[in-house]
């Protein structure tokens, strides 16, 4: 395997891939579901990373489902590898997380994240173990239940924002000691006086805040020092998994068509390729119900070299396409896209028409095809990405009707929520925040407000 890693390795770059350092963990299954469920090797404990152990391990135990490999966006880069492989089961794996470390390294949504959470996650594991033993377990896990029931509504984005912000500070801090002289006052002589503008009193937040769990850790009304402290490592462990989640099409199609590519030049014997070819068609297998990213990532990939290596006439005309640019747009692509800009930009009419794509409709008993309209199938696969899949939720105002209720609104993007999930989720978040939230969405049609006041759940038409 040593071997195999070394010539992988030297494959993957001839063909132009820019990895960070390898580190690769031969693992048991139960080491490796381990992992797999907790997301990291080194996170904060947890009873629902037990049940997705639970549930992981049972499923390879009945030979239903198998995770050949894990890899850790970190540099150096960490991947884990199943004990039980065979060798070139190992090597497809390995070709594979070469792809996917190149692609952590270098797509620009991966730019910001923290490249030594493996350690960052080992101090805050180590943290929560001290708020374990100062406030009692039971204590910590409730608020783990409220806080995880909330993560994935982060602003993602506020990461560069802030950035942005401290360059404009640093920026106007220069300006303003360029100008300031013992003589200002004197060139000031014979000017108006200038009265400052009477400041409005502004709302919290002043505009709709998409950080709603970063909200609740600064303005809440009842957590204590420590319970904002566990909330910010939920928050900066979400920032760091987020990129993931809205690269999973483009990350898994480009891993898998190097993984292929990196194969194909190695001398494989006649079963190894047998093998090989096997598991790949196990990798790109697809399913009347649901979308393969893989395999939907893969061909969108080989499409765009493809047509940028052989553009038609059209293209050659309005684009001004020579040809042979295939393998540099694709690696331009992998750098600066996202899947949702992925999916609108580059799947076509002739791509959704080869990959046989559709939507569908459950009606009575029987699945039925509703809609075979290219733009429409594109659309739908690109609304269904939007904010990871998950509601789009706004902080609107943090001192509703003047008595510190919180009001949510959500951002209906034509789906509705699950009211019994919410009405779930409206007491823990009322937990955080100490005080009555309302949240407003769109229920078939209407607008509703979702309340819940410390005692019970309320609705009311708008």
């Amino acid at each position: 395997m040593e071997k195999a890693i070394e010539e992988i390795s030297q494959q993957a770059a001839k063909f132009g891939l820019d990895f960070f350092p390898m580190r690769f963990e031969l693992c048991p299954a139960d080491v490796l579901y381990t992992i797999g469920a907790y997301g990291m090797p080194t996170r904060f404990t947890h009873w629902s990373f037990g049940k997705a152990y639970f549930r992981m391990k049972t499923m390879y135990d009945l030979n239903l489902s198998r995770i050949y490999e894990l890899v850790i966006n970190s540099n150096p880069c960490y991947a884990f590898l199943l004990e039980g492989n065979s060798l070139v089961q190992n090597k497809l794996v390995i070709a594979h997380v070469f792809a996917h470390c190149d692609f952590f390294k270098n797509n620009a949504w991966f730019a910001q994240t923290n490249r030594d959470m493996v350690e960052t996650m080992a101090v805050n594991a180590q943290r929560m173990r001290e708020y374990e033993f100062e406030h009692g377990r039971f204590e910590v896990e409730k608020l783990l239940d409220q806080a995880l029931a909330i993560q994935e509504h982060i602003d993602f984005h506020q990461i560069k924002k802030r950035k942005d912000k401290d360059k404009n500070k640093n920026k106007n801090k220069n300006k303003s000691s360029l100008r300031e002289s013992p003589y200002e006052d004197i060139w000031a002589i014979g000017e108006p006086a200038k009265d400052d503008p009477p400041q409005e009193e502004e709302k919290t937040p002043p505009r709709p805040e998409k950080d709603l769990i970063g909200f609740i850790m600064k303005h809440s009304h009842s957590l204590k020092d420590w319970q904002r402290d566990v909330l910010s490592i939920v928050r900066e462990e979400m920032f760091y998994f987020w990129p993931q989640v809205e690269t999973k099409i483009m990350n898994e199609g480009w891993a898998a068509l190097w993984h292929a590519r990196i194969l194909r030049e190695m001398a494989l014997g006649d079963e190894e390729a047998l093998d090989f070819a096997r598991l790949h068609a196990g990798v790109l297998q697809t399913s009347r119900t649901q979308l393969n990213p893989y395999f939907l990532g893969m061909k969108i990939f080989e499409d765009i070299e493809k047509r940028w290596d052989h553009p038609s006439p059209e293209e050659r005309e309005k684009f001004g396409r020579q040809g042979g640019e295939g393998l540099v747009k694709i690696f331009e692509v992998r750098e600066t896209e996202n899947d949702i800009s992925f999916i609108r930009n580059y799947l076509t009419r002739d791509l959704v028409k080869e990959l046989d794509l559709y939507l569908f409709k459950k009606q009575g008993q029987q699945l039925k095809v509703t809609d075979t309209d290219w733009e429409t199938v594109r659309d739908d696969i690109v609304n269904k990405l939007v904010n990871g899949g998950n509601p789009y939720l706004v902080v609107e105002d943090g001192d509703y009707m003047g008595n510190g209720h919180l009001f949510i609104r959500h951002r209906h993007e034509g789906v509705d929520l699950d009211t019994y999930y919410l009405e779930k989720t409206l007491p823990y978040v009322y937990n955080l925040w100490g005080k009555t939230v309302h949240l407003e969405t769109i229920l078939e049609g209407r607008s509703m407000i979702f309340s819940f006041d410390g005692t019970k759940n309320m609705r009311s038409a708008t």
